[in-house]
């Protein structure tokens, strides 16, 4: 892992974004992007203690699975079983992208495979029981849970067996 600030892509981009929509602010009241900044500082200090916690979670994790275990059986040579597990694990993986994603960087670090993490983090994004228990049982009923859940229920197998048909590692 890269360490230090890195300016990838992804944040030129957020930062370029950030620029204009200041800029934009600026433009229509000058007192604007004051109140902005004011809102996302407030945010950083209730994001920090958690992404502070994920991050060492990570880290911990990376040090603790031995990668020998991961990579025989969640490696690049995996089959349909590991994505299976994959796909149950993201199920029942609680919390935001601030849990699941730097979960996935340890496990991606500890050897595991491309078809494994893509069921991992397909089945977290489609079924995570956080979600689906704060936000869409009690806005729009176990019913649509239901249809819902079995509707998608293939997509993580799916989506781990296409990237093991089509992507070479």
């Amino acid at each position: 892992m890269p360490r230090g600030v890195v300016l990838d892509t992804s944040s030129v981009i957020m930062l370029s974004l950030a620029l204009i929509l200041t800029v934009i602010a600026y433009l229509k009241d000058p007192g604007l992007p004051w109140a902005g900044a004011r809102n996302g500082l407030a945010l950083i200090w209730f994001i920090l203690p958690r992404l502070i916690a994920a991050l060492i979670l990570t880290g911990m994790l990376q040090v603790l699975i031995p990668q020998e275990l991961v990579s025989r059986h969640f490696g690049r040579e995996a089959g349909l079983k590991a994505i299976v597990i994959a796909s149950l694990a993201g199920v029942v993986t609680p919390g935001g992208p601030m849990v699941s994603v730097p979960l996935m960087v340890a496990l991606a670090n500890s050897g595991v495979g491309m078809a494994v993490l893509v069921a991992y983090i397909t089945s977290w994004s489609l079924f995570g029981i956080h979600r689906i228990i704060a936000w869409e049982a009690p806005l729009m009923g176990w019913h649509f849970v239901a249809v819902r859940s079995v509707a998608s229920l293939v997509f993580p197998v799916l989506a781990g067996w296409l990237v093991k048909v089509f992507y070479q590692e």
